[in-house]
């Protein structure tokens, strides 16, 4: 199944910052704090790392990636935020939509780039597109038209799809944002889709139940998801339902299929813009 990638990149607009004094110093190790609701899979640290070296950075050397993450839910966010700022890091790559909202409310001077988050204009992260202004800026994906093809491709290798379990994470803030794009799609497709919501880890053994009867299974992009995608994938594979998910990384981990955006060229370009700020 081809993967494509839609991601939206969003002119800098940063204001500038002390890094642009400190760019010429000589043997200074600069700080890049990586925040995150679930431990990243490793595809987007290898990301992250290949687009530092094309810009001449040395991993460990010249630069360094303080991680902070959670078990995958948001509750921690906010003081793992608060602890990169006593790090004081030079700038945050802060990885999806709940740990960007996160580090926001955190402080509006320190560099903030995104990655992989979902409309950053209605979730108001930035004022627009071309303009983000203020400390924020990054790469975002376009996760509503993505979930409704998603749809799409399931009913194409299931032709009798009519009920299709969607799993759904209703504490991160963009969820919506996509049921609304794989609800127009099952519209036009005449599918029925069953919600089923999962608040946090210990959810997992539950949706066993709720998927009985219906004929296959897709989920809106999380961290959660993301952090557990193997148990994702088990579960699709012991209730035997053809499931399509959001990335190669639960393919990798055992799912059916996926279709959606490379993460991993998408943190590539991450260090891109690392370099520039």
């Amino acid at each position: 199944m081809r993967r494509i990638e839609l991601a939206i990149i969003l002119a800098l607009g940063l204001l500038a910052s002390p890094l642009a004094a400190e760019a010429q110093q000589v043997g200074k190790v600069y700080r890049i704090g990586f925040l995150r609701s679930g431990h990243p899979p490793e595809s987007y640290i290898e990301g992250l790392q290949q687009g530092l070296r094309e810009q001449g950075y040395v991993p460990g050397q010249n630069v360094v990636v303080e991680l902070r993450a959670t078990d995958g839910s948001a509750d921690q966010l906010p003081g793992l935020a608060e602890e990169l700022m006593r790090s004081r890091v030079d700038v945050v790559l802060a990885s999806a939509s709940p740990a960007a909202l996160a580090v926001k409310r955190t402080t509006v001077s320190v560099p903030v780039i995104f990655v992989g988050v979902v409309d950053p204009v209605e979730l108001e992260l930035v004022s627009s597109l071309a303009r983000p202004g203020g400390n924020i800026t990054g790469l975002a994906t376009n996760a509503a038209d993505l979930a409704g093809k998603r749809l799409e491709l399931l009913r194409a290798i299931v032709p009798r799809l009519r009920r299709v379990a969607v799993l759904s994470h209703p504490t991160n803030p963009t969820n919506l944002i996509q049921l609304k794009g794989a609800q127009a799609a099952a519209r036009t497709l005449g599918v029925q889709l069953e919600l089923v919501s999962i608040q946090g880890p210990r959810d997992f053994d539950a949706p066993a139940k709720a998927v009985r009867g219906v004929d296959g299974l897709m989920l809106l992009e999380s961290p959660l998801f993301t952090t557990y995608r193997a148990r994702l994938a088990e579960l699709a594979a012991r209730s035997r339902l053809p499931a399509i998910f959001s990335q190669r990384e639960y393919v990798e981990a055992g799912g059916l299929m996926s279709y959606g955006t490379d993460f991993h060229d998408l943190y590539r370009r991450a260090g891109q813009y690392v370099d520039k700020i």
